[in-house]
């Protein structure tokens, strides 16, 4: 498998996450709305999906350090 392959795999894993945690994130806040949970389960879940959004944040930086490191020594 290529470089050119592996940080596209990359990229799509980063969106992926992205877009899976903002959809789950979504789903929790209405259903602690429809459920009536307490603000502390609901800032539960709120920490959950920033912790998510900073994972696919660093996935993010590590695919932009990869692809600069790859242009340096192509």
């Amino acid at each position: 498998m290529s470089q050119n392959q592996k940080n596209l795999l990359a990229g799509q894993r980063a969106a992926l996450v992205m877009a899976g945690v903002g959809i789950l994130w979504i789903c929790a806040t209405f259903a602690g709305e429809k459920l009536g949970l307490s603000n502390r389960t609901r800032a539960l879940f709120d920490l959950a999906a920033l912790a998510g959004f900073g994972f696919a944040l660093y996935l993010t930086f590590k695919l932009w350090r990869d692809r600069r490191h790859d242009e340096d020594e192509g």
